[in-house]
């Protein structure tokens, strides 16, 4: 079975700086890099690299960035039939990184935000080809775009994925979600203030069967109607967290999708998310599903 990814298209240009700067201040980095991005087309090479045949619907500019941005889509064999190049300028995300690997992130949207229910109506509803099981979403394209693709994949018999990234509080659209990933400050920012496992809980009473807390070093915490599941990090050197949280839902999506119980592909994602830390880039670090299974004794197997 397959994965469609609705989501964003981005460039990322990052510096690594020995601060992340506060407001008004400027700090100094060595170079820039430009490397493929957007937590759509992130999630997307994540899925294909676990295994999962992928697609992804979204849009670029027709301009000089538009190779970088698609560069890992297409050395990891995502389909990009569903592709739109608007007049709008191809997405940017400028991305500080600090020793530490922490990272902040601004994004400027460009063609991503162009895009409407319009561009993406034939992907996933009645008498759409290629028969996806799952349907992953984010939330850096219009909640309109997000929505309507929600709305389509459960009349087509999806199962729905939404990483809440950037946080919003949508209830149209968690109601039509299966399984909801998202971090603890956007699962605060969606469910008030308290411990990690009552708050999962609240979103639940939305809509999603389960919900997911990615915790970094701290590992992750997946709560379900039946059970509360808290699953432990793989121990690494950490060198860049950019893109572990989209490897985690792209690993996580492609494992449901071939089949492997919810426990078994949550501790695949884990797995792959923390090594993505361990080198610089998003798509540029994540690990192939060769390297995850090389940690058979951390997955259980």
């Amino acid at each position: 079975m397959s994965v469609l990814v609705v989501g964003s298209v981005n460039v990322d240009i990052t510096v690594r700086a020995s601060a992340i700067p506060a407001p008004g201040e400027t700090v100094l980095g060595p170079a820039a890099q430009l490397s493929p991005g957007g937590k759509g087309a992130n999630q997307a090479v994540a899925s294909a690299l676990a295994g999962a045949p992928t697609s992804l619907w979204g849009a670029v500019g027709a301009d000089a960035f538009q190779d970088t941005a698609l560069r890992g889509l297409r050395r990891a064999g995502v389909a990009l039939d569903g592709l739109h190049r608007l007049p709008e300028a191809t997405g940017l995300a400028l991305i500080t990184v600090d020793p530490g690997g922490e990272n902040a992130i601004t994004v400027a949207s460009g063609a991503n935000a162009a895009l409407t229910a319009g561009h993406l109506l034939p992907m996933v509803g009645p008498g759409a080809s290629g028969r996806p099981s799952h349907l992953l979403l984010q939330q850096e394209l219009p909640e309109a775009v997000t929505l309507a693709a929600a709305q389509l994949a459960r009349a087509g018999g999806l199962r729905v994925v939404l990483n809440a990234a950037p946080a919003r509080a949508h209830v149209a659209l968690l109601a039509l979600v299966h399984h909801l990933v998202l971090n603890e400050h956007e699962l605060e920012a969606l469910a008030g203030p308290g411990d990690c496992a009552t708050q999962a809980r609240r979103l639940l009473a939305h809509g999603p069967e389960a919900v997911t807390v990615t915790l970094g070093a701290h590992g992750h915490l997946t709560v379900t109607a039946g059970r509360t599941l808290s699953l432990p990090a793989l121990t690494v050197s950490v060198v860049d967290t950019t893109g572990a949280g989209d490897t985690f839902c792209g690993v996580m999506t492609a494992r449901l999708a071939r089949g492997e119980p919810l426990e078994q592909a949550l501790k695949a994602a884990g797995v792959a998310a923390a090594l993505t830390c361990t080198r610089p880039g998003a798509q540029d670090a994540m690990p192939d599903w060769a390297e995850v299974q090389a940690h058979r004794g951390f997955l259980g197997g």
